[in-house]
């Protein structure tokens, strides 16, 4: 999906190039991401920019929401089912700001840090993950 102009990538666009990435992870790690649900929005909630402790709306790419893989055995029952959400706004932001790899790599990027957290991940482990993908 490169382009030379046009609009912006829609909220379904870059959902397909999050779910590309997704199908494009080493096993085992795509076998425990069937029940993570994936969401793309314009931009965090506020509620959530608060809770985090963001002033700046466009600096949250993407979210983790859940417990990581680790901490399952602990989880009450009832909880929400885990989540992530990435953020189509600030993500497109960092893509012309960085102007030096492609939309495909950098929603990648997001993504897998956000997979990465979801396994309890180092951030040197999400860096060899991503290195796989």
């Amino acid at each position: 999906m490169t382009r030379a102009f046009g609009p912006a990538p829609s909220l379904s666009e870059i959902e397909v190039l999050a779910r590309a990435a997704l199908a494009d992870l080493p096993q085992p790690f795509a076998a425990h991401l069937g029940n993570v649900l994936l969401v793309v929005e314009d931009f965090a909630d506020e509620e959530t920019l608060a809770a985090l402790g963001i002033a700046d709306r466009f600096e949250l790419t993407g979210l983790y929401e859940g417990l990581p893989v680790g901490d399952k055995h602990s989880a009450p029952s009832g909880t929400m089912p885990d989540r992530i959400r990435l953020f189509r706004s600030p993500i497109l932001d960092e893509w012309i700001a960085r102007g030096d790899e492609s939309l495909e790599h950098l929603v990648a990027h997001v993504l897998i840090h956000e997979v990465g957290h979801h396994f309890g991940l180092s951030d040197a482990d999400i860096e060899a993950l991503e290195a796989q993908a």
